[in-house]
């Protein structure tokens, strides 16, 4: 019979404030089969004497045969499930392939409501224009921030600071217009423009220059390299243009 498993969990729960890393920790050692010993510390008293007790700045704390684990980041360092903070990468495609694989989900969905087949040339289309806004929204959300990365290496904003201001609405009017289907005559040039200035500026820092930049294209926050996703980002606007460019002088 396999010996069970027992971790000793310290963490902070008071009538204002349970600790999430601390329900977090919880849950992630019950997932890996350990019976939690499950220790509130339910004052600040009693936190900072449990903080002072075993030298630690910050709960919760994990305690595993006899050891000390430490928080929720070491725990999962512990168990595999992330690498040390010395070995880690600063840099993270996960939130343009989160971007990506919602906005593709969702041109599916519309697609099947519009016309009742999963994928088609709507599909597609569909999926770019949303991509756009998405990608415009995540710029929105902070436009000092993601103005300051773009400067970094656009090439146009360098000599029109506005430009890094008026990029992110561009792109969401673009998107916009183009899933209505309506106002083509405008969506069609903003995105033309605003893709193949930054394509270009984007082969011209990485490619030539062989800049390490991270990306302002999911906001000025990003750790995305810049790279492959802004090109393919500015790639997808100047390809959306004149498709419905030829769709409208066809």
């Amino acid at each position: 019979m396999a010996q069970q498993k027992t971790a000793k969990l310290y963490r902070m729960v008071m009538e204002q404030h349970i600790c999430p890393y601390g329900l977090k920790s919880k849950f992630l050692l019950e997932r890996e089969g350990f019976t939690v010993e499950d220790h509130h510390l339910t004052t600040r008293e009693e936190t900072d004497a449990f903080k002072d007790k075993h030298d630690v700045k910050t709960t919760p704390q994990t305690f595993i045969d006899g050891e000390r684990i430490g928080g929720y980041d070491a725990l999962r360092v512990w168990f595999g499930k992330d690498k040390p903070e010395e070995e880690r990468s600063d840099t993270s495609y996960q939130p343009v392939i989160a971007l990506f694989a919602m906005t593709f989900l969702m041109a599916l969905g519309a697609a099947f409501v519009a016309s009742g087949a999963w994928f088609s040339v709507k599909t597609v289309e569909w999926f770019v224009a949303f991509s756009m806004c998405g990608l415009a929204y995540l710029k929105l959300r902070d436009i000092e921030s993601f103005s300051t990365m773009f400067l970094n290496y656009d090439l146009l904003a360098r000599r029109w600071v506005r430009y890094g201001y008026l990029y992110p609405f561009g792109e969401a009017l673009a998107g916009v217009l183009m899933i209505a289907g309506v106002g083509l005559w405008l969506a069609i040039p903003v995105a033309l423009f605003i893709g193949t200035v930054g394509a270009v500026s984007v082969f011209y820092a990485v490619y030539i220059q062989k800049r390490e930049l991270k990306c302002a294209c999911v906001g000025g926050d990003s750790n995305v390299p810049l790279g492959f996703v802004s090109l393919t980002e500015n790639l997808f606007m100047i390809g959306m243009g004149l498709w419905m460019l030829v769709k409208l002088v066809g």
